[in-house]
C-alpha cells in the first residue's frame, strides 16, 4: 500500500502506549502496525507520545458579527497550537445560527479559513426545522439560561416540542443548563455577586426539568457542580467540564477576568466537582472558549461581558496534569479526544484504521509556563498566564502537518466535518 505519510514512534493505541508506525493516505489512517514499508514521507518521533488530536466540543469563535473578539483564522490558530484538531462552534453569533439559511451563510464565510476541522452548531428555537438542518451540523445548542446572544429558550412546552423533532434526527443536543427564571439581575461588583445572581440551584433545577428526556442524546455543557453531574449520569447524558470551573473560585479570583456563565462556584462546590472529575465521572473537556477583548473585560464588573478564552490552553494544562500524575493519560485521551468525537458522530479521536489522520505529539519533558504574549487568540488575555503546560511538538490535521517542532508550518486546510466530509 502507498502512503502519503508515515508517523513513527510511541503512540497511544488501543488504550496503551506502544511503538507504532501510522500509515496515512488521503487524510485517513490506513494502517497502524509495528512496522510499515514505504511512504512518500516519514516523520520519526524520537521523544514524547503520539496521541489522537483533541476535539473541543464547545468554542465561541464570534465569526461572523463579532470578529474584533475572534474569527475563525485566529480561533483555529489558537486551537491547533493547543493540540486541538477539531472544534465545534456555538451558534450565538451575529446573526445567530437558527435556520438553514444562517447555517449555510456561516459555512460559506468560514470555508477555507480554518487551520483545523470544524462543525457549526445550530440553536434550538421554537419551530426550528431540525430535519433540514441536521445533516449540516454536529448538533443543536439549547440555551436555558441567558448569556451572550439572544437565543434563550426556557419554556418547557417549547423545549419539549423542539427537542422531539431534533432527537428524531439522531443528533445530540448540548444544553446550557441554567434555569433563567432563577437568575437574578442585581448589580454586580465581583464574581461573588455574579455567583449570587446565578446560584447553583438554577443549574440543578434545569437538570430536574431535563429529566423528562432520560436516555436521549443530550450533552450538559460546562457543569459546575457534582450534583448536576450525578443527575446527568443517571439520565444517560454526556457531560462537559471546563478548567475554569475545576480550578477557580470567587473568593480568590473575583475580577471580571473570571466572569463567566455559569459562574465559578465557591470552593466547597468546586472541590466536589473536582473530585467527580478525578473519579472519572465527567465525559469530556470543553473549553467554552469565549473570547472578549481586553477593553471589554476592563470595564466595570457589571458591564464587562462573561466569557473566558481557553481553546489553546486547555489540553496543554491537561497534559501537564498527566505529567504530574494528577490524572492518567487514558483519561486525558478519553475526555479530550475519544468521547467528544464519538458523542458527535465523528470518525476521529482514536489512532486506528479508518479514522481521520488527526495526531498530536506531546513530550512531557518539554513543559513551560504559559506566556500570554505567545497565545494566538485575539482576546489577548488569559487567566492561565504563568501556569505550567505541555504544548504539542507536532500537530497533524487530516494528514497535513500544521505544527512541527513546536513551530507553525501549516495552512488553512481544515474541513467542515458536517457537509464537506473527508470520507
Amino acid at each position: 500500500m502507498s502512503f502519503d505519510l508515515v508517523v513513527c514512534g510511541r503512540a497511544f493505541v488501543d488504550g496503551q502506549i506502544k511503538y507504532s508506525e501510522i500509515g496515512i493516505s488521503g487524510g485517513k489512517i490506513s494502517e497502524v502496525k509495528s512496522s510499515i514499508r514505504g511512504g512518500e514521507k516519514r516523520i520519526d518521533v524520537p521523544g514524547g507520545v503520539i496521541l489522537p488530536g483533541s476535539v473541543d466540543p464547545h468554542v465561541h469563535f464570534r465569526d461572523p458579527g463579532m470578529t474584533e473578539k475572534e474569527d475563525f483564522l485566529s480561533g483555529t490558530a489558537a486551537a491547533v497550537h493547543g493540540g486541538v484538531t477539531c472544534v465545534l462552534d456555538m451558534p450565538n453569533t451575529v446573526p445567530p445560527v437558527t435556520d438553514v439559511g444562517t447555517v449555510l451563510e456561516k459555512k460559506d464565510r468560514i470555508r477555507g479559513r480554518s487551520y483545523v476541522d470544524y462543525g457549526l452548531f445550530a440553536a434550538v428555537t421554537p419551530g426550528c426545522n431540525a430535519g433540514l438542518m441536521a445533516p449540516l451540523v454536529p448538533g443543536f445548542k439549547l440555551f436555558m439560561g441567558s448569556t451572550t446572544g439572544k437565543i434563550l429558550l426556557n419554556d418547557d412546552v417549547e423545549i419539549r416540542v423542539a427537542l422531539r423533532d431534533i432527537f428524531a434526527t439522531g443528533k445530540r443536543v448540548s444544553v446550557h443548563a441554567e434555569d433563567d427564571s432563577m437568575i437574578l439581575k442585581e448589580p454586580e461588583r465581583d464574581c461573588r455577586d455574579h455567583l449570587r445572581n446565578r446560584p447553583v440551584e438554577a443549574e440543578i433545577n434545569a437538570m430536574r426539568r431535563l429529566s423528562r428526556f432520560r436516555g436521549m442524546s443530550m450533552n450538559i455543557c460546562h457543569n459546575t457542580n457534582a450534583e448536576s453531574v450525578e443527575m446527568a449520569n443517571d439520565l444517560g447524558f454526556t457531560t462537559e467540564v471546563t478548567l475554569h470551573h475545576l480550578f477557580f473560585e470567587p473568593d480568590r479570583f473575583s475580577s471580571s477576568e473570571y466572569k463567566v456563565n455559569p459562574p465559578i462556584r465557591n470552593a466547597a462546590v468546586r472541590d466536589k466537582l473536582y473530585k467527580a472529575f478525578i473519579d472519572g465521572k465527567i465525559s469530556m473537556f470543553g473549553s467554552d472558549h469565549a473570547p472578549h477583548t481586553v477593553s471589554d473585560k476592563s470595564q466595570d464588573f457589571d458591564s464587562a461581558p462573561s466569557g473566558i478564552p481557553g481553546v489553546e490552553t486547555t489540553i496543554p494544562i491537561v497534559m501537564n496534569m498527566v505529567r504530574k500524575n494528577a490524572i492518567p493519560l487514558s483519561q486525558a485521551v478519553s475526555m479530550g479526544s475519544e468521547t467528544p468525537a464519538a458523542s458527535f458522530g465523528m470518525k476521529k479521536g482514536k489512532i486506528g484504521e479508518g479514522y481521520d489522520a488527526d495526531l498530536a505529539v506531546f513530550d512531557m519533558r518539554k513543559f513551560t509556563d504559559i506566556d500570554i504574549r505567545k497565545l494566538h487568540s485575539k482576546a489577548g488575555h488569559t487567566p492561565y498566564g504563568g501556569w505550567e503546560a505541555v504544548f504539542p511538538e507536532t500537530v497533524i490535521v487530516g494528514g497535513e502537518v500544521q505544527i512541527n517542532g513546536g513551530e507553525f508550518c501549516g495552512d488553512r486546510t481544515g474541513k467542515d466535518v458536517y457537509g464537506g466530509n473527508r470520507s
